[in-house]
C-alpha cells in the first residue's frame, strides 16, 4: 500500500488550494470522481504505477479520462505526475474526502449490526454518539450476521462493541483462563 502520510499531505495541500481559490465543491467532486474511477478500473491504477509509461503519456491519459475536471484539479494532477507521484493519486483522492469532512466538522461513524436496526434504535445510538462529539455525525450502516445480535459503533480510532459475539468471546476467555 502506498504511503498514506504522503497522500494525506498532498490531499491537505489540495484542500488548502481549493479553499484559497474558493473551489472546494468543484475540487471535492473531482476527487470523488477520481476515487470512484480508480477503484473501478484496475488498468488505470496499473498504468499510474507503471514505470514504463512516460509521464507525458500518463498526463495525456488522465486529461482524456478526467477532461471535465476543474482547471485547478487538472493542474494539481499534472503536477503530481510530473513529480513522479502519480501512483499516489487514488489514495490522495480518498484522503481528500476524509480531510474535507474533518475540515467541515463531519464525523464518519460506522454502525455494524447483525440485522437492520429500526429507526428508533438507530436514532438513539446516533444521538448518544452525537452527544459525545463536537461535530455532525455521518452514519454508515453495515450488516454482519456473525455478530449474532447487538451492534458495533466505529468512530475514527474508537470502537464500542456491544455485540453478542463479543460478549460470548469474553465469557469464553474468562471460563478458560
Amino acid at each position: 500500500m502506498k504511503s498514506s502520510k504522503s497522500a494525506s499531505r498532498y490531499a491537505q495541500a489540495l484542500l488548502d488550494l481549493a479553499i484559497e481559490q474558493n473551489k472546494v465543491e468543484a475540487i471535492a467532486a473531482d476527487m470523488k470522481y477520481m476515487a470512484t474511477v480508480c477503484a473501478e478500473n484496475r488498468d488505470l491504477e496499473l498504468m499510474l504505477e507503471s514505470p514504463v509509461v512516460k509521464a507525458d503519456k500518463k498526463i495525456a491519459v488522465l486529461n482524456a479520462v478526467f477532461d471535465q475536471f476543474d482547471k485547478a484539479t487538472a493542474s494539481f494532477v499534472e503536477l503530481i505526475v510530473k513529480n513522479g507521484r502519480e501512483a499516489y493519486l487514488p489514495q490522495i483522492a480518498a484522503s481528500f474526502d476524509a480531510i474535507l469532512k474533518e475540515h467541515q466538522g463531519i464525523i464518519p461513524v460506522t454502525l455494524i449490526s447483525a440485522q437492520k436496526l429500526d429507526d428508533k434504535v438507530k436514532n438513539e445510538i446516533v444521538s448518544k454518539v452525537q452527544a459525545s462529539t463536537s461535530g455532525t455525525v455521518e452514519l454508515t450502516e453495515k450488516i454482519d450476521p456473525d455478530l449474532i445480535g447487538g451492534f458495533i459503533v466505529r468512530m475514527g480510532d474508537n470502537q464500542i462493541d456491544a455485540s453478542v459475539a463479543s460478549q460470548i468471546n469474553k465469557l469464553k476467555q474468562r471460563l478458560t483462563s
